[in-house]
């Protein structure tokens, strides 16, 4: 929770004045049990009328100007909470889009939407309770105790044996607990990924008929958190009636002793019926602090989780040992690398030695999880390698400052995600100042120009979330057109043109040609997509089989005409 303490900064007022005006409620609380002794005392028994008026008067009193107090307190426990969860929900989300590809896919989405919503939502509340009982029950029990001494000092022997037990009851269910809500938090995790799973896969599940077992996947889910949370359910529960039994026990003990004591001449009636308010008003706040301990460990779990996200490292590890000089005239060379994903067993990519100089096109061709994606996601540094080296115009690229290396570089993901918006919106995500000339260009180039003249508003057409609105091969050709608008010197394309018609494709790698400074990596499945490529690299298992021309490819490296031969009828031999 220390760790997240910054983030109450310029609250500092609100965290003193809450519990503050709480305290001010909590004394004339404790002042009401002597006005019902005196009450009893002087007014009932000594048939003083106008007493007993002005006290229920002064009764009255306080308790409007206790619920001011309330009411005050609050306002400011609850802006101080708030502001505190705003401010931490924006630190954890400007946070988790800092990470890293690796962080990420070790966090997982799930987990990373459970941070910013249910996690936030439970230390939210802790503060809020916090500020508002953790000083004042306490304040109240022990209080209670200190002014039953003043009515009738042994009577006020059972309140010291008393609340020892009570907390030691209420601290043993606390310590027991936290490690259970983590594991609640965790089963929350798993509900929430099975969720978005089945959600944003909601059309495949239904082209494979899979949602008979996705519901009783999820039912599973939902039935473990289910099962945690009333197993920690119950043992909270215990808590409340745990201290009722306590505290009724010793109000027993209290009516017994005090009913002698009275017999005796040594008590008064009303000091006995203050004495009983007293206890009640311990039995009271302990009932509070029962509550406020079960959210408290709920939001000790949370903010531990928080805390621990937080203290994720952002970005990728500097190598200040790696030279920064330019060594070389390529545009990108691998040398020896190797790459192996945290907890990914064997190695992704093993041994691979290839170079691009500036102006030239590489095609990228293998079989599913022979190690494409992760050849080029090297290049923009969204992982790093594990041996070896990647060096963009002869400088490592963990020695490029990320920004600076990623501004040179223009990426079309595999998954052509478009964000609500206007299409201008959405292509000034490639450079925030460019003209409508400019994306015009760029449009031309993705073979996109057709999309935005025949929508209406043009390049103020509104695009829907994950651009829901247009066709697969729409999206394609306008996640290439804002890669294109920022003019790269290197631009990537994974497998960015799988939904594209032949003839589309090939205007594609028609206009592609055109840019004679930018180097360019094209990752397929087709061989016709790469054909014209200066040269293609044919991996397998993470390994470079054989690099050069599509011809001599075709002659020499059986992997490559055996992809080929599966995509295109096999004409007369030639022989």
């Amino acid at each position: 929770m220390k760790r997240l303490l910054p983030y109450l900064k310029g609250y500092g007022r609100d965290c003193v004045l809450g519990p503050l005006f709480k305290l001010f409620e909590a004394v004339l609380e404790l002042l009401v049990p002597l006005v019902v002794a005196r009450v009893i005392d002087t007014g009932i028994r000594g048939g003083d009328r106008a007493y007993v008026v002005r006290a229920c008067l002064l009764l009255m009193l306080i308790g409007l100007v206790g619920l001011g107090f309330s009411v005050t307190a609050q306002y400011f426990a609850a802006r101080a909470a708030v502001g505190f969860a705003a401010r931490l929900r924006h630190a954890l989300f400007a946070h988790l889009g800092q990470l890293s590809y690796a962080e990420q896919d070790r966090l997982g989405t799930s987990a990373m939407i459970t941070r910013m919503t249910s996690d936030v939502n439970q230390i939210q509340n802790g503060v809020n309770l916090t500020l508002r009982l953790l000083l004042r029950s306490p304040f109240v029990v022990f209080g209670a105790m200190i002014m039953a001494f003043t009515v009738d000092a042994r009577s006020a022997l059972l309140f010291v044996g008393t609340i020892p037990v009570l907390a030691a009851v209420v601290f043993g269910i606390m310590l027991v607990t936290i490690p259970l809500y983590r594991r609640v938090q965790s089963s929350l995790d798993r509900v929430v990924k099975a969720a978005r799973e089945n959600l944003s896969g909601v059309r495949v599940l239904r082209a494979f008929r899979r949602e008979e077992e996705e519901i009783r996947s999820f039912q599973k889910h939902s039935e473990t958190l289910d099962a945690d949370q009333r197993f920690v359910g119950r043992i909270s529960a215990l808590m409340n009636p745990l201290t009722y039994v306590l505290v009724n026990l010793a109000v027993v003990l209290l009516l017994r002793t005090g009913a002698l004591r009275i017999e005796a001449g040594l008590l008064t009636q009303g000091a006995l019926i203050a004495l009983y308010n007293y206890m009640s008003q311990i039995l009271a706040e302990l009932v509070k602090t029962a509550n406020l301990i079960i959210t408290l460990t709920r939001s000790a779990a949370s903010a531990k989780r928080a805390a621990q996200t937080l203290a994720l490292p952002t970005g990728m590890p500097e190598h200040p040992e790696i030279s920064r000089e330019r060594q070389n005239g390529d545009a990108v060379r691998f040398t020896g690398v190797t790459l192996r994903y945290h907890e990914g067993g064997e190695a992704a990519l093993t041994g691979i030695d290839l170079s691009a100089r500036p102006g030239e096109t590489v095609g990228i061709i293998g079989g599913t999880g022979s190690g494409k994606s992760s050849l080029v996601n090297l290049i923009p540094r969204f992982y790093d390698v594990t041996d070896g080296s990647v060096t963009v115009d002869g400088v490592d690229v963990r020695a490029w400052d990320p920004s600076a290396l990623r501004r040179r570089i223009g990426v079309v993901p595999q998954n052509a995600v478009l964000f609500r918006g206007t299409i201008r919106d959405n292509l000034r995500w490639g450079a925030p100042d460019a003209t409508e000339e400019e994306m015009r260009e760029a449009l031309a180039l993705a073979q996109a120009a057709e999309i935005v003249d025949g929508k209406p508003g043009g390049l103020d057409y509104m695009i829907e979330q994950g651009g829901l609105n247009l066709s697969g091969g729409q999206r394609q050709r306008l996640t290439i057109a804002r890669a294109l608008v920022r003019r790269p010197e290197i631009l990537i394309l994974d497998d960015s043109a799988s939904a594209l018609d032949f003839a589309t494709d090939a205007a594609l790698r028609q206009a592609l040609r055109t840019l004679t400074d930018t180097t360019v990596f094209i990752v397929s499945q087709r061989t016709s997509s790469i054909a014209h490529a200066d040269k293609i690299v044919v991996l397998e298992d993470g390994r470079a089989r054989d690099c050069g021309s599509h011809a001599e490819l075709l002659a020499r490296c059986p992997v490559y005409r055996e992809i080929y031969d599966s995509q295109f009828k096999k004409e007369a031999d030639a022989s």
